[in-house]
């Protein structure tokens, strides 16, 4: 919070909540993201079922707008 001339808290101006916020690459497809990383704990990304699971992730990554 700031402070305003008479010295009273002002709050922080407030987004609409129209407004769409940036994506996170880290936050986008987390079902795929899960089964794609426990895979790759799992089995190692070598694995076939892991390679599948990588190609879903990357290409709902891509749905979502991120350039993978």
């Amino acid at each position: 919070m700031t402070r305003d001339r008479m010295g009273a808290r002002a709050s922080a101006p407030i987004a609409p909540a129209t407004a769409e916020r940036p994506k996170k690459i880290c936050c986008a497809c987390p079902e795929t993201k899960k089964a794609r990383d426990e895979c790759v704990v799992e089995r190692g990304e070598a694995d076939e079922r892991c390679q599948k699971l990588i190609e879903a992730h990357t290409k709902c990554l891509r749905a979502e707008g991120f350039d993978v």
